[in-house]
């Protein structure tokens, strides 16, 4: 087994993949908030990608990582066009070039095969059982992080009062050792300044007592965190007393703390236009392969307390997952960031 970050409380965030509508609020709010700086340009820490899909970097999936036998795995190296983005556009010659009315956008510099998005909406199956999910990605602040293990210069730590990974830049040499060792290649390097960089879980919001950017952001109301040992907080609710908040790819073994509701999914169509009332259009199998078998049990209580509050039924779970008031989402850090000076 490979090494256990303790830390004296673990926050985490849960994704409810029945309501992320896709519409990229949390990854642009991220973007805006930190990865402005020069070579960050093609950097999202928050990404929400199509399912089933290739993801970003390009076939993350394949690319290894995590335990192996106590020891981290050095995956592959995803290269800038397996990232994408960070497209340049000919903004001088449209709008300051006075060729408005004969010259159009075009793109002048970039990835030329992938982008953050580039297969969006393609999803899997056939019609008219076609089917897809919207699946928001970031750094995992995994309890047993290999990025950690793997680093050579011990740039990489986790916080004991909320377990947040966070990297010393001071003492980050560029080895990417950390990048290689994350099955889920949420970590970037910076060419510019020749350090890796990843998500810092908002941490100067979070000392404030306000919540991350990309939960606090989301329209869909689709996104809560919160420590998992409040026992009143939705998640871990959500995680450890009702169990349909799961990890994405627990095989990895980096025990991440990012958990996701599964999507159910409308019944499949027959081929003389009835439904299957006992089927899904998204496989079964396909969801296992996400978050392991316990997918199975977190769906089968999600369509029994549906089929409650249908009939009128009172449902905790599912008042939680509804969240008539989005303020308990953020759990204890549901300060207002406006009444705060900023230094």
């Amino acid at each position: 087994m490979g090494s256990l970050t303790e830390s004296k409380r673990q926050l985490a965030w849960v994704f409810d993949l029945n309501k992320c509508i896709g519409c990229q609020t949390c990854s642009v709010a991220c973007k805006v908030l930190w990865t402005e700086d020069a070579g960050a340009e093609p950097m999202w820490w928050m990404s929400v990608n199509t399912q089933p899909g290739r993801g970003t970097p390009r076939d993350w999936e394949k690319m290894g990582g995590g335990w192996d036998d106590g020891r981290p795995v050095l995956g592959k190296l995803p290269t800038p066009e397996e990232f994408g983005g960070g497209w340049d556009f000919n903004y001088d010659e449209v709008l300051r070039g006075g060729r408005g009315r004969d010259a159009h956008l075009t793109k002048v510099g970039g990835s030329k095969t992938w982008g953050m998005n580039w297969d969006e909406d393609e999803g899997g199956g056939e019609f008219p059982n076609a089917y897809f999910f919207y699946l928001p990605r970031m750094c995992n602040h995994c309890s047993r992080p290999s990025c950690l293990d793997a680093c050579p210069n011990d740039a990489l730590f986790k916080r004991e009062e909320d377990g947040l990974v966070l990297r010393d830049e001071d003492r980050c040499k560029g080895a990417q050792k950390c990048a290689r060792a994350c099955p889920y290649k949420k970590i970037y390097f910076n060419e510019a300044r020749k350090v890796s960089q990843h998500c810092i879980g908002c941490f100067p919001r979070i000392e404030q007592g306000v919540a991350p950017a990309c939960v606090r952001q989301c329209p869909g109301r689709a996104a809560f965190v919160g420590f998992l040992d409040d026992p009143a907080g939705a998640v871990a609710k959500l995680v450890r007393q009702w169990n349909v908040a799961l990890p994405l790819h627990p095989e990895f073994g980096t025990r991440p703390n990012v958990y996701y509701v599964p999507p159910l999914a409308p019944a499949p169509l027959r081929e003389d236009g009835s439904f299957d009332e006992g089927g899904s259009r998204i496989p079964p199998s396909y969801l296992e392969s996400l978050f392991g078998e316990e997918v199975h049990g977190a769906l089968d209580l999600l369509r029994t307390e549906l089929d409650k509050k249908r009939r009128g039924q009172g449902s905790e779970l599912l008042d939680t997952l509804i969240l008539y008031r989005w303020k308990d989402a953020l759990g204890h850090l549901d300060r207002d960031p406006a009444e705060i000076v900023w230094d």
